[in-house]
């Protein structure tokens, strides 16, 4: 556990501590902040990290070991009363404390503590505020070797997407029966050559399953591709070591030699969108301006439904990246949720705005890291869609 680093944190922040707390192993993020493995957890703990000082645990006595790994000073408990009565010692003096809360549900991938446990410490004359700007520094900051991790990920996965789109063409061109579903093999086959590992297979969609955001093939549900075919694949993957980090990318291509118009046109809007997106994260920091997630929707959003397609992008326009495919840092939304968090240096996120009508989608996605004052795209962007029987 980084003390120092957290104790610093929370005296930028103004915020006299950061108040962890557990109950049947409902908080995931405590663990991985506190660096200790989850252990049975049937009584209630609390750890209390002041903004200066030595912390504070609260374990019930028959579960006493379970914050041993953890620096600071110990009460124990037993009765309801005992809890209540040790919680109110924790607390005396403070004023405000983090917690896994998000006020209104915003952002509910930290709204992690109960409502009646955020009642109990404010009941201690507490008030208590969104831990969720110290779960990124401290859950979705990469480090440097993360950083190449995701660059060596970020290859593999564009290979496969090549590879997918050139199989496609070859068995086409040979009139050879392929489907979704032979396609994902190929590339799955792939990751496992390369040493990349993933939480689920890849998604290829054609046609009217492109307009369906999360469709993913199975062996008893997949379509055929065949000439004149729309085909949108998204691929993640990440080494197979511990503390690599992900890579997330969308294409589209088009099983032809020219690309229609109709797809073509839809294409523009979200690239362009797209870009808007990108461009408003790298101007912002270069001025050293503040900027949350929801300010990057908006500008893919605005985009989008100028062009009047609106209705048709249904999602938001990213997420955070890490460990896991969707991290613990900002998500660029404001449609989903109201994501207030800063965009903050080392964090990773994508940028995949999408139009997805009833007979076809189209998603264009690329990863942005961030650094003090600039932003990058980790990845090749997609100009065009690919026309894939075009001469290779």
């Amino acid at each position: 556990m980084k003390l120092e680093k957290i104790q610093a944190a929370l005296r930028e922040a103004n915020l006299d501590g950061w108040l962890f707390y557990d109950h049947h192993r409902r908080d995931p993020i405590a663990y991985r902040v506190l660096d200790i493995d989850p252990v049975m957890c049937t009584r209630r703990w609390y750890y209390m990290i002041p903004r200066e000082g030595e912390p504070v645990k609260l374990v019930h006595r028959i579960e006493s070991h379970n914050l041993d790994a953890l620096p600071g000073t110990e009460d124990r408990y037993s009765s309801w009363r005992e809890q209540r009565e040790g919680l109110s010692r924790m607390l005396h003096g403070k004023k405000m404390v983090a917690m896994q809360y998000s006020a209104l549900n915003n952002i509910p991938y930290i709204g992690l503590v109960d409502a009646g446990t955020v009642e109990l410490v404010k009941s201690c004359g507490v008030d208590v505020v969104s831990s969720a700007d110290l779960v990124q520094e401290f859950e979705s900051t990469w480090s440097e070797e993360q950083w190449q991790s995701h660059l060596a990920a970020g290859k593999v996965v564009h290979e496969s997407v090549r590879a997918a789109f050139a199989d496609i063409r070859d068995a086409v061109r040979a009139g050879k029966e392929t489907s979704e579903y032979e396609v994902q093999a190929g590339m799955v086959r792939h990751f496992v050559s390369t040493g990349l590992i993933a939480d689920e297979p890849p998604c290829v969609a054609v046609n009217a399953n492109s307009a369906d955001p999360h469709y993913s093939p199975s062996k008893e549900k997949s379509r055929p591709i065949h000439s004149g075919d729309l085909v949108l694949i998204d691929a993640w993957g990440k080494l197979n070591k511990p503390g690599a980090v992900y890579f997330d990318i969308t294409w589209t291509g088009y099983v032809g030699k020219k690309v229609p118009k109709h797809y073509a046109k839809i294409f523009d809007v979200v690239s362009e969108a797209r870009d808007a997106a990108i461009h408003l994260v790298q101007n912002a920091l270069q001025a050293g301006r503040i900027l949350h997630g929801y300010e990057v929707d908006d500008a893919a959003r605005e985009v989008i439904d100028r062009k009047g397609y609106g209705t048709f992008f249904v999602h938001r326009t990213g997420h955070s990246i890490g460990e896991d495919v969707h991290g613990n840092g900002a998500n660029m939304d404001n449609f989903e949720t109201h994501d207030e968090r800063r965009i903050i240096p080392r964090t990773c996120f994508s940028i995949e705005p999408g139009i997805y009508l009833h007979d076809f989608g189209i998603r264009s996605e690329v990863n942005v890291f961030t650094g003090a004052r600039e932003a990058r795209v980790t990845g090749e962007i997609q100009t065009e869609i690919v026309p894939i029987l075009a001469a290779s």
